[in-house]
């Protein structure tokens, strides 16, 4: 009886995991092009990135400026990193990081985000107000 119980406990954590797993679009559920289109729609901002890149980090630092909080998606701490690499540049182009999408669109690089942040336009896409520099 114990056993069964146990074998029933493993089969439930393991129906758990597959339906999380197709819910966030792990590579065990869907596709990394459904996942990155599944994050990209589920998010006001996505940055796909690598913890230690430094264009990604200056990409995040100007969410920190406007008190923006985006989703991460560190591709070098994930197991399908690559792979969804390599549909970010099926579906934008390009394959380097930081990728970056507002409001389901793709914004682009770490240049693009500096820039759209310096001309307003990344201010207007979130509707905040641009700090005004010291």
């Amino acid at each position: 009886m114990a056993v069964m119980m146990r074998s029933g406990a493993v089969a439930a954590a393991l129906l758990a995991t597959l339906a999380a797993a197709s819910l966030f679009g792990s590579s065990m559920g869907a596709s990394p092009a459904a996942f990155v289109k599944k994050t990209v729609a589920a998010h006001e901002i996505v940055i796909f990135s690598k913890s230690y890149c430094p264009y990604c980090k200056r990409a995040k630092g100007v969410f920190k400026e406007l008190s923006k909080v985006p989703y991460v998606v560190e591709l070098d701490q994930r197991d399908d990193g690559w792979d969804i690499q390599d549909a970010l540049s099926e579906i934008v182009g390009r394959r380097t990081v930081p990728q970056v999408f507002i409001n389901g669109k793709h914004l682009g690089g770490s240049d693009d985000t500096v820039d759209a942040y310096q001309s307003g336009k990344l201010e207007k896409l979130l509707g905040v107000e641009k700090k005004e520099d010291l």
